[in-house]
């Protein structure tokens, strides 16, 4: 099969990078083009700590990735961190973060492998387990890993700085999962590590220690975070912001058409696949009005359900999402909600299960984001009036159909 040409591939591979820095863009920029101008196929990992049992979108930002490089004809190693994630990855928290047990470890770290499958190709990807190597080392080794660094380069790290000038405990475990991961690259001598804008650190800890034991330093590839569907917080299922890659496909249409307006940049660049010049003539019409938000986002949202499912998948949401949303039509599975006597307005808002609290409740009555039969909702203390089989509406995706308590 021939291939791009390194600099075609270069430019594909780089493209949307995130580091930061535009120094050191450019200095990763020039090591990707000369090690592929050697001719020979590269080296590319992964690695990721199980801490869940989904993957979500943020982590196809990253796989997506990895597989262009299968598709250029590269070596990939996706690395399970089964050792690192009993460590616990302290990146971007101000507090520690709870190690998993072996057990957790395990029964997440089966999932993962074939949820990363829908991504990746299998049969040109290697599977490994970082604590094949990581568990036999001996406190001597690790001494002597440690040994290589000193705590000032530790503690120029963002979230270890700002807890150290705070007075936070910072433990020393947390300063060594940044040399297990500098590990795993040294172990498998690796020519590229791909990652989120969160793993610079640990990444550049991997070139220090290769660099120390005299191998070829990988090339850090960075990528941005994608944001949740709040449009805030990167996605993280801890958030409740997630879209997983297993979810159906009328659940990630409807969870991307509520996308708010100002992500979907960062969406199109991020989650379609599409050539950057085909994205940017998108956010071109977007910006000039001569693309209407709403269509754009039912384009999107087509799009990605496409990638993690199939074409007729994303038709079929498509006309779902728009029956029920648009058209207003019920769909046939709607769940029963047995509404009790007298229950008023807010009541049945947090028998709903779609506000967390009474103030939560108040406030989607309030902004008007309840409805019965399509009448709006407005006073939370009256008594709701329905006939059995009424449809309840909260927020843009709760639909429940109404029957009373007998």
């Amino acid at each position: 099969m021939t291939h791009p040409s390194p600099d075609e591939q270069a430019e594909r591979l780089m493209a949307d990078t995130d580091y930061g820095d535009a120094d050191l863009a450019a200095a990763m920029r020039r090591e990707l083009l000369e090690r592929l101008r050697l001719g020979r196929p590269l080296t590319v990992y992964l690695g990721v700590d199980p801490t869940s049992p989904n993957i979500h979108l943020g982590h196809c930002v990253v796989l997506d990735r990895l597989r262009l490089f299968q598709d250029f004809g590269h070596r990939v190693i996706f690395v399970i961190g089964d050792a690192t994630a009993q460590v616990g990855d302290p990146t971007g928290r101000s507090k520690t973060r709870p190690p998993l047990t072996a057990q957790d470890v395990a029964a997440n770290a089966q999932t993962y492998a074939d949820q990363a499958f829908r991504v990746l190709d299998r049969s040109r990807t290697e599977l490994v387990y970082n604590s094949t190597w990581l568990s036999p080392l001996t406190l001597v080794d690790v001494i002597r890993l440690t040994s290589q660094f000193t705590v000032a380069q530790l503690l120029a790290r963002e979230d270890f700085g700002k807890r150290f000038a705070e007075g936070a405990p910072i433990h020393l475990h947390e300063f060594l999962y940044a040399l297990m991961q500098g590990e795993d690259a040294a172990h498998l001598k690796t020519d590229v590590q791909l990652g989120g804008r969160d793993q610079l650190f640990n990444i550049i800890t991997g070139r220090d220690l290769m660099r120390h034991r005299g191998l070829l330093p990988q090339i850090a590839l960075i990528l941005p975070i994608l944001p949740g569907t709040d449009g805030k917080m990167k996605m993280s299922k801890s958030y409740g912001n997630d879209i997983g890659v297993t979810a159906t496909p009328e659940d990630m249409y409807g969870k991307i058409m509520s996308l708010p307006d100002d992500v979907m940049p960062e969406y199109f660049r991020l989650t379609t696949g599409l050539a950057r010049a085909d994205v940017e003539a998108r956010l071109a019409g977007l910006k000039s009005g001569a693309l209407h938000p709403r269509d754009a986002k039912m384009e999107l949202a087509r799009i990605v359900v496409s990638r993690r499912h199939d074409a007729a998948a994303a038709l079929r949401a498509e006309a779902a999402f728009v029956a029920q949303f648009q058209k207003h039509e019920a769909p046939e599975n709607v769940p029963e909600l047995v509404v009790p006597k007298d229950a008023t307005v807010l009541d049945v808002i947090l028998l709903t299960g779609a506000a967390k609290s009474r103030g939560e409740a108040k406030r989607l009555i309030d902004q008007g984001a309840a409805s019965l039969d399509d009448a709006k909702l407005e006073s939370w203390t009256a008594q709701l009036s329905f006939s059995d089989g009424a449809l309840l509406r909260v927020g843009r995706r709760g639909l429940y159909r109404l029957v009373h308590a007998r």
